[in-house]
């Protein structure tokens, strides 16, 4: 028999969806726009594909937070 599952489990669910997917739309947004200049920056100078690629980089600790709120709020659903 199958358990049934409460309102406040699914409300716990979408919360830790909504805390991930958002983080991540954010973060593509972010690396959108630095890849962007960072291209146009090594076009002109090649010696700074170093440095573009460090920025575009950064903004991925977005989703790594993201996920790390995502898995606290699944604790709630315990």
């Amino acid at each position: 028999m199958a358990a049934e599952i409460g309102v406040g489990v699914g409300l716990v669910a979408i919360g830790a969806a909504l805390a991930l997917g958002l983080s991540a739309i954010a973060t593509a947004m972010a690396e959108k726009a630095i890849g962007t200049a960072a291209v146009g920056a090594m076009a002109e100078k090649e010696e700074l594909f170093g440095k573009g690629l460090i920025l575009t980089v950064i903004p991925e600790s977005i989703v790594i937070f993201g996920l790390v709120v995502a898995i606290l709020i699944l604790g709630l659903a315990a």
